[in-house]
């Protein structure tokens, strides 16, 4: 149970990366607004975040059509609460300074949003997704 944030930690990692390359890459290249570059970065690292960790970070035994269900649900809810809440801290603290511009602002957003989901994130997949099973206790 000790190392499964460690586990966590290390799929974030790989589906971040995967995430947030698509993300910038989607608003830089592409040219899409904060929300579709994010939403599409997102999805794709949920894909690599969900089969990493149902099979590795939790070991669940749990079916993957329930599974998938409550993985989808957690991460939508932490997808636009996270998204949202950074994206507005991050104009409520950088709207006084006019220091950044719009891009580095966005991009910044992207990254406070991307730590506060991961840690959301770790929590409602431990808790609902893939629930450690307790073992049985003689009455």
């Amino acid at each position: 149970m000790k190392f499964t944030f460690v586990r966590f930690i290390i799929v974030g990692v790989a589906n971040t990366i995967i995430g947030l390359t698509v993300m910038f890459l989607f608003y830089h290249l592409l040219g899409l607004s904060y929300w579709m570059a994010t939403f599409f970065g997102n999805t794709i690292g949920a894909c690599v975040s969900y089969c990493l960790n149902r099979s590795f970070t939790f070991k669940s035994k749990a079916s993957v059509s329930q599974s998938l269900v409550r993985f989808a649900a957690v991460i939508l809810f932490c997808y636009f609460v996270s998204f949202y809440i950074g994206k507005h801290a991050v104009q409520l603290v950088l709207d006084h300074t006019h220091i950044f511009s719009a891009a580095i602002s966005t991009d910044l957003a992207i990254l406070v949003s991307t730590g506060f989901y991961t840690l959301l994130n770790y929590a409602l997949q431990k808790l609902i997704v893939f629930p450690q099973q307790r073992a049985k206790t003689p009455a």
